[in-house]
């Protein structure tokens, strides 16, 4: 039984009807720390449900705080109103489908993927030389070589089950071939990286992302 469902809606994201009658907060389209400082402690309950109704990059941002702030029990809803790299990693729905299935679907639990500073990762990342050039430098999927050399990108992508992370070099092709892992690790001149559709401020020399030795919860 779930005790406390609180929605979060973030930027400009619309409010589907359905949900409407529950607790909401409203938010930036990509929430930071402040953002969850009142309202986390109200999730503290076993059984509460944390509805994230925007972006990838919000549920993101939500996932984060909660590993942060050691609020993993806290099970995660997604409402987005297209599809993205998460809905279709994890196969849900979106629009007011997505709505019904926030207050009454079951929950997951999945590998939890976060990069060396500590951000989550839930759809999609996409690595390139700076200005979108291309990518010189290498990368490891645990122990066997993604590329060396120039390639123009780097995609890295959780999976639902384990090893829990995964990579490929190249753009969005037909057919990817996907090496899995439970690290990736990369070495470049210069490093953009795109993580569920915000882009960091400046190019990296190194950046790994891998699996945590907890889970996190979604609704599915």
């Amino acid at each position: 039984m779930i005790l406390t469902i609180h929605v979060l809606v973030c930027g400009d994201a619309a409010l589907p009807e359905s949900l409407s009658t529950l607790p909401c907060t409203s938010v930036p389209a990509v929430p930071a720390k402040p953002d969850f400082d009142a309202l986390l402690p109200a999730l503290d309950d076993t059984d509460a449900r944390l509805v994230v109704v925007g972006d990838d990059g919000a549920l993101a941002a939500t996932v984060t705080r909660l590993m942060r702030g050691e609020r993993l029990h806290v099970e995660v809803a997604y409402v987005a109103a297209e599809r993205t790299p998460v809905t279709r990693l994890y196969g849900l729905p979106v629009g007011e489908r997505a709505a019904h299935l926030a207050v009454t679907g079951a929950v997951s639990p999945l590998p939890l993927i976060r990069d060396d500073s500590g951000t989550a990762l839930v759809g999609e990342a996409t690595i390139t030389g700076p200005d979108g050039g291309p990518l010189v430098g290498e990368a490891y999927a645990d122990s066997e070589r993604v590329f060396s050399g120039e390639i123009p990108a780097l995609r890295v992508a959780p999976t639902p089950a384990l090893p829990g992370v995964r990579a490929s070099a190249g753009r969005r092709l037909l057919r990817t071939h996907w090496l899995p892992a439970r690290a990736v690790q990369l070495g470049a001149v210069g490093a953009v990286v795109t993580r569920d559709g915000v882009t960091t401020p400046r190019a990296l020399k190194r950046c790994s992302f891998y699996r945590d030795d907890r889970s996190w919860l979604l609704v599915r």
